[in-house]
């Protein structure tokens, strides 16, 4: 599953706003419509994205 999917599966579920979640995530509110327009991420950002995701499901 790419990354891109699981952020916006995770955005539909909590209905966090796309500029809200780049910004907790990597400080960064262009984050996901960058991704939706190709952005690739580093694997540092990914994993701050994907624990943006984990902490915020604990």
């Amino acid at each position: 599953m790419s990354l891109l999917y699981e952020v916006d599966r995770y955005l539909r579920r909590t209905g966090m706003p796309v500029t809200k979640f780049g910004r907790l995530a990597v400080n960064d509110p262009r984050l996901v419509g960058d991704m939706r327009r190709g952005r690739q991420l580093g694997a540092r950002n990914e994993a701050r994205v994907r624990s943006a995701m984990r902490d915020e499901r604990s």
